[in-house]
């Protein structure tokens, strides 16, 4: 059917408005210049310390530097540009430190982690231990709770910059690093150094610190246990006590009596067990301390 006039008219004013409007195409948005590829630049940051498996170095950043982070982890730096990095017992071959510069230059420099023997004694014919209960993981859950807390704590404390002092001299009965294998299983390796010494021996502070962990009653394994924060997220643990001189909070100075040797907890004689952590990495307390005078 052919429609002319006023059906044509009709049937033109019948249809849908969209069918009629003209298509309107949006205009392009403007071009937008290439992302700036930030420029990287080989460094160093001078850093010195034990670059190496358990270690820990200082090192610094020139002024006006936005940000640092080691293996693409965020860490802190001084306002005078200082920041310490640590290796675990187990790190690996390689670290990367990188720096954002103020004009937004990456400098990046990656360090050689030095590898160590560590002390490994095979006891093939003598089983890991036994399971542990329900009720002993219900506690250590508490326990490890507590310890994780203490450790989030930035006191703000500059005993980090400090050449660090032995807690207590004596024999050393346990060094950090060593490990025992059951019938072919690897067990905990021992992440601290003991000395040897009578129950009641003093404990002074190793430096600078404020204490973020006082055992109101024995823990499990670490018997009363004492933590120390010495600032960019560096601590010390003092396991098996006797006795705790100090308090949550307290400021302590390098030097200044702790507490006392003892042996509670898991101790089969009376030692202090100290233990050093930066961040995650569990690290050698002995290198820190130096030789220990007689």
């Amino acid at each position: 059917m052919i429609l002319r006039g006023r059906g044509l008219r009709a049937a033109l004013l019948a249809l849908p408005l969209a069918a009629c409007a003209p298509t309107i195409i949006p205009p392009a948005p403007p071009a937008q210049p290439p992302a700036a590829v930030p420029r990287i630049v080989d460094t160093d940051f001078t850093l010195s310390g034990s670059i190496e498996q358990g270690g820990l170095a200082t090192g610094i950043v020139s002024a006006g530097t936005r940000s640092l982070s080691l293996d693409g982890k965020a860490i802190s730096f001084a306002s005078d540009g200082r920041f310490l990095i640590a290796f675990d017992r187990d790190a690996g071959p390689a670290a990367r430190i990188e720096a954002i510069a103020a004009d937004g230059t990456v400098l990046r420099h990656t360090v050689a982690v030095a590898p160590r023997q560590w002390r490994i004694e095979s006891l093939p014919t003598l089983p890991r231990g036994t399971k542990p209960t329900p009720e002993f993981l219900a506690r250590r859950k508490l326990e490890l709770d507590q310890i994780a807390a203490a450790r989030a704590i930035d006191s703000g404390s500059q005993g980090w910059r400090q050449r660090f002092i032995w807690p207590a001299t004596g024999r050393i009965s346990g060094v950090f690093g060593s490990q025992r294998i059951y019938a072919g299983e690897p067990g905990a390796y021992h992440a601290g150094v003991d000395v040897a010494r009578p129950t009641g021996t003093p404990v002074v502070a190793p430096a600078d610190g404020v204490v973020i962990l006082a055992a109101a009653a024995p823990f499990s394994l670490e018997g009363n246990l004492l933590m120390i924060d010495h600032g960019m997220g560096l601590n010390s643990a003092f396991l098996h006590l006797s006795r705790i001189d100090v308090k949550v909070g307290q400021a302590v100075k390098q030097g200044e009596t702790l507490g006392a040797i003892g042996m509670t907890g898991r101790a089969t004689g009376p030692h202090l067990h100290w233990a050093v952590k930066w961040r995650e990495a569990r690290i050698d307390p002995a290198p820190l301390a130096g030789a220990m005078a007689p």
